[in-house]
Order: structure tokens, then sequence, then C-alpha cells
């Protein structure tokens, strides 16, 4: 209880300037977060994605708590605060107007997720002391550049998603033969939906509860926890760093709130923490790459969804690429995807409206050394007219930020939601975007002629190759067969040196050849009689590719025809090895599995779409 009192007694002095709005008597009522609390807590039915606590805030705070409100805190201001502060004030309101006519569960939501994205008492509830299963010692750290490994989200700065034989330590013989090794539960958690790191023996995972963890890679006994207070969704990268005392190395992620951190990967201990954005609904979705001392941070935001309210200040989110010194954090640059946003017209209620807006980058950044250049993938455009560099693959310099070129898959897509009904803002497109956010990284690989070529997919289906050695220029584009409905490459594929591969939200994979883009096979992956989303993040070793579902099944395919090899369903309960109560697998609808070192890891429970939420970590070996 002393933390929630002694922000109380701050927090009218000093963050909101004498107002009685959030007053002492509520936060001192927040959850005590405790051990017995924890526990009590960890064998709760798990409750669904926290997407709608957005839309509650914009629909019904955001007239009193706007950027520029004067009376009320901010947005922002309220940002700053954990998901219990916030639903102390709001569960039992001290003012009429805090009620908003909101259901308790409503309120829960909307503290969730402007608190940092996670579930209320999800952090003390995560902490590894509670948890039986620490490592007996921390050795010092092996060099993370040597020895099997999978650092960063695709496995390489070209993110090809492919793993090789002598890093995978598991060959297309022994796919059969994979059994579950451990599980490791995240306690309250909901949406088992980052990807970890491997290297030196150990596993650095983060958690939609606001935890990393530094895990033993055989075992999975923890060797320390370090705990963000808000959800880590992107990969972890783990590099070497200097003039940071003794530390050797770091992990390095971004968080739901716009900020990066580097951590020591011997010890947990904070090195540095810089936010990168200041928009109150900034956040880094994706995984920062880490390239020769710098880090690449990809910039996304949450404003669009329900930006179409009339009560609402829409639109000044804008997408970019922030570069920074991974030694330090100091921004090196920063390269926005839309113009300045400026003013433009006034709501019927007086609420002043701006643009441009949008251009969210999703996906990780692909790093190009021989043109020097850094590729990625933006969203669409929230207000009209929509912009350039929306729904694009962007290039620019690795040192100065500066766009060499841009390809536009989808023009004239802006898109916001909240303007359906006779009340919408006039800041609602005229004309309705297909909202073809173009979601995964693109794929940088060399052809067995020697020709190189970036792939990427559409949210309707489309595959395109660009030359990186030409400005970009579009060598082919063709609509990839799902077997019935051209639906969606969102989280990405995988490559070897002749096929590119994707799931495809419409349920099934295809592999095209990348040379010209004729189709080699379509899978349907799924059950005969059955269909589900397998958009999840594609991942190869040689001779097998390996995807997800929304029905929780992982699929182990032959790269020759498609054929299954092997699936596991992790949409069940599993006892994990630090006995979190409640523990589950569900939808593997986002993140691919990762290989290194003879085993196979993969969080289950995105249920975000489709599918069951989920809590866990699986690890698996060949028997």
């Amino acid at each position: 209880m002393k933390r929630y009192t002694h922000f109380a007694s701050l927090a009218a002095a000093a963050l909101f300037a004498g107002l009685i709005i959030w007053s002492t008597d509520a936060v001192a009522q927040a959850p005590a977060g405790g051990k017995a609390d924890a526990k009590a807590k960890a064998g709760a039915p798990k409750q669904q994605g926290m997407e709608d606590g957005l839309t509650y805030f914009q629909t019904r705070c955001m007239s009193c708590h706007s950027e520029r409100a004067t009376k009320a805190p901010t947005a922002r201001r309220i940002r700053e605060l954990t998901p219990e502060q916030i639903y102390a004030v709001v569960a039992t309101p001290s003012r009429p107007e805090h009620d908003q006519g909101l259901t308790d569960p409503q309120k829960r939501r909307m503290s969730e997720f402007m608190g940092g994205y996670r579930q209320i008492g999800s952090s003390e509830a995560g902490n590894p002391k509670n948890f039986p299963n620490a490592c007996a010692a921390n050795p010092p750290m092996k060099d993370p550049s040597t020895g099997p490994q999978w650092n960063g989200w695709g496995g390489d700065v070209s993110n090809t998603r492919y793993q090789g034989s002598e890093n995978a330590g598991i060959t297309k013989a022994d796919v059969p033969k994979l059994k579950l090794k451990w599980a490791f539960g995240f306690p309250l958690g909901i949406s088992a939906y980052n990807t970890p790191a491997i290297v030196s023996g150990r596993v650095f995972t983060g958690s939609d509860i606001g935890w990393i963890y530094s895990l033993d890679a055989k075992t999975g006994c923890h060797y320390w926890g370090y705990q963000t207070d808000v959800t880590v969704r992107g990969a972890l990268s783990v590099g070497p760093v200097t003039g940071q005392g003794t530390a050797k190395y770091a992990v390095y992620f971004g968080d739901a709130k716009g900020n990066v951190y580097a951590l020591n990967a011997q010890d947990g201990k904070l090195l540095w923490k810089r936010k990168v954005d200041d928009h109150f609904l900034a956040r880094i979705t994706a995984a920062p790459k880490l390239y020769d001392g710098k880090l690449y941070v990809p910039v996304s935001n949450s404003e669009e969804w329900q930006s179409g309210n009339q009560d609402y200040e829409c639109c000044s989110s804008r997408g970019s690429v922030v570069a920074l010194d991974a030694n330090n954090g100091e921004q090196i640059w920063k390269t926005y995807v839309m113009g300045e946003v400026k003013p433009t017209v006034k709501n019927t209620n007086g609420v002043q409206l701006y643009g441009p807006a949008g251009g969210s980058v999703w996906n990780s950044p692909t790093i190009d050394p021989v043109r020097h250049a850094v590729y990625f993938g933006t969203g669409d455009t929230e207000t009209e007219p929509a912009q350039p560099l929306g729904d694009a693959i962007v290039a620019v310099d690795m040192d100065t930020g500066k766009v060499l070129w841009s390809y536009q898959a989808q023009p004239n897509d802006a898109f916001m939601g909240g303007c359906n009904g006779a009340n919408k803002s006039k800041a609602c497109p005229t004309v309705m975007g297909p909202d073809a956010d173009i979601g995964n990284s693109p794929i940088l690989r060399t052809l067995p002629d020697g020709r190189r070529v970036l792939i990427n997919g559409t949210k309707d289906g489309d595959v395109f190759a660009l030359d990186p050695d030409n400005r970009g220029k579009l060598l082919w584009r063709v609509a990839a067969n799902s077997g019935g409905g051209r639906g969606g490459i969102v989280w990405g594929g995988t490559s070897d040196h002749e096929n590119v591969y994707y799931g495809m939200g419409s349920g099934g994979m295809a592999a095209l050849k990348m040379s010209n883009g004729q189709q080699v096979w379509f899978s349907p992956v799924n059950a005969a009689g059955t269909r589900g989303s397998n958009n999840a993040a594609a991942t190869m070793i040689p001779g097998v590719i390996f995807v997800g579902g929304a029905t929780g099944i992982l699929h182990a395919l032959n790269t020759g025809d498609g054929s299954s090899l092997w699936e596991f369903a992790t949409s069940q309960d599993f006892e994990t090895v630090n006995k979190v109560s409640g523990a589950n697998g569900g939808a593997i609808s986002s993140v691919g599995p990762v290989f290194a070192g003879g085993m196979m890891y993969v969080g289950s429970g995105y249920g975000v779409g489709a599918g069951d939420f989920g809590n866990v970590l699986l690890a698996f070996g060949p028997e």
C-alpha cells in the first residue's frame, strides 16, 4: 500500500497541480499487489484483449482530458500512471464525470490500456520472487555473437526468419520427434506475443505483464527479472555495450508507451531508458533492429482506432523510425512518415482538428549494408488527403535517416475508426480507405544468380518484389493463392534462397519463387473441412517451415510440397516450471517460433481477432 499512498501525496501537488480530480482516497484503494494477492489472481479467468480500452477513453473521456486540457490531467499525464492507479480513480469516482456510464469491466479495460496495456495486478504477480524455479547460480555470460543464437525479430538483419542447421541444432529428421521440454507462464497475462532472444544458452523474453525475464535455455529456470510496468511486445535483441560500467552485453527492447530500454544482460539492471515519441498514444509494437552499434526503432500508434469521435482532437500521430546510439540511448536521427502536423478545421462542437497523421511502422526494419540503407513498411494515413509514404516500403539512409526511395503498395488509403453514424468527426475520410497497412518486415535476399530482391506481402494477399539496387523498382507483383479468398499477409513470411513462404489470413500457406513470383505450391495447412487463419509469422530451418494459427496449432510443413511433417496443439493448460496457476496456451496469430541450440521456442496466446488468449512460452526439443 505504501507506493500508492506515496503516489497520492505527490500526485495532487506535482503531477496534477493541485487538482482534486485524482483523489488521495481513490488511489489508496488500488490493489495491494502482495504475494497472497498475486496467488489469488493467478487463477482468475482469462479476459479478452484490451483494444476496446482506448475506444472507451476516446469516446467518453477526451472531451475533458485532451492534450490541451487546462482544468484536468491531459491524456499524456494519465498515460504516465499504472493501470492500478487509473482504475483506483474510475472504479470509485469522487466526481460524477469519472463514471461516464461505463461498466466495471469497461473501466478496467480503459485503465489497462491507458496504463500500459497490461492486466491490473499482473505486474506484481509476475515478480520472479513469487516463482520457485530460480537458477542455482548466474555464471558470467559467454559472448552472444558466438554459439547458437536467434537474435531479434527476423533472426538476421535481412529478416529472412531462416535458421541454418548449425545454429538451429534441429534437422528435418528431428522434427517428427519434437516434444515439449518445458513451459514458462506469465501470471495474469492474456497475450503471449513476444519473440525471445536466444543467446549464450539463455532465453531473454518480454511479456504483456510488464516483465522481462532471463531464463536458462535448457531448463527454463530464471536468472533475473526486470519490471517495466508496461507491456513489451516486440522481439528482444542482445549485443555488446560500452561505457556502462562493468556491463559487457545489453538486452534491447521497446514498450507500449514509446520507451526504449537497455538492460545489463548479465543481471537485468537498467543501463538506459529513452522515450522516442511524446504522443500520448505512441507505442513500439515491433522490434528495434540492432546493427553496428545502433538501434533502429519503429514507432507506431493507436490513435486511429476511434479517432472519428467528435470530442477527439483528431489527428496528430505520425509513424517514424528513430536511430539511437546503442551504448547510451542518444538519438542520432528521426524520420517521420507523415509531414508536419498542422491545424485544419474545427468540428461543430469547437474541437480543433489536425493533419496529416498516420503511417505507423508496425514492423522491424531491415538492414542493407550494401546500400547502407534501412527498409521498413508503413501503415495507412489517418486523415485526408492520403500521404505518399502511407502503405509503402520506405528506404532511408542508415546514417542520416534521409529518404532514399519508396514504393507505395496501396495509394489513396485514408482510414480511421469511429466514423460510422451521424455524429462522426469532420476528420473522417470522405472515402474510407481499405486499411491496407504493411505490417510485416521486408525480406532482403540474394538469388542464386546474384540478383538481390526485397520481398513483402500485403493485407489483401499480394506479394511483390522490389529491386534494392535500382531505387526500389517493382520487379513483380502477384496475388498469392490462398485456397479461397485473398486474405491477408500480416505478420510476415520466411525465405530460403529460392522461395518465399507466407501464411495467409484466410488459412493455409503459399510458396512463391522469389525470382519471378510464380507460385510453387499452396498448402491448406488446417485439417480437411476446417479453416482458420495462418497469418502468424513463419519461420524455417532447412527443409521445414513452421507456422501457427488462430486454432493454436503449430504446424511444420515440408518446403518441397507443403505437406505436414508435425503439429502440436498449444491451446491447452500447461504445468509450468515457474508454477503459475491457470497457465494456458491459445491462438498463435502473431509470433512465430525461434530456434537455437537444439531447441524451439514459441509464445502461445495471441487471441486478438480470432482464437483463444493465453500466457505461456513453450520450449521444444527432439525426444
